[in-house]
């Protein structure tokens, strides 16, 4: 399968919601947040089986970059066509 990448810019405060949307739509790959000089704040591998327990530390990581950097890129690396669940 290709693999696809698309990236997406956010504000700080809606960083969280972004990544938790993007978790959500099933086909995520990989993401990898990086503020506006391009230096990688965290990169996080998303796989098919993650689980609700795994997932709030991430959050909670993600929410803390949010807290310190006003605009952010969100890379994403999909597997499929983007938007498309699988």
């Amino acid at each position: 399968m290709e693999n696809i990448k698309e990236e997406f810019w956010v504000k700080g405060e809606e960083l969280v919601e972004k990544v938790k949307e993007l978790i959500h739509e099933g086909n995520v790959r990989r993401l990898i947040i990086k503020d506006e000089t391009g230096k990688v704040y965290l990169e996080i591998p998303v796989t098919v089986g993650v689980i609700g327990a795994l997932i709030a530390p991430m959050l909670a990581a993600v929410g803390a970059v949010a807290a310190m950097v006003a605009h952010l890129q969100i890379e994403v690396i999909r597997t499929g066509e983007p938007g498309k669940k699988e």
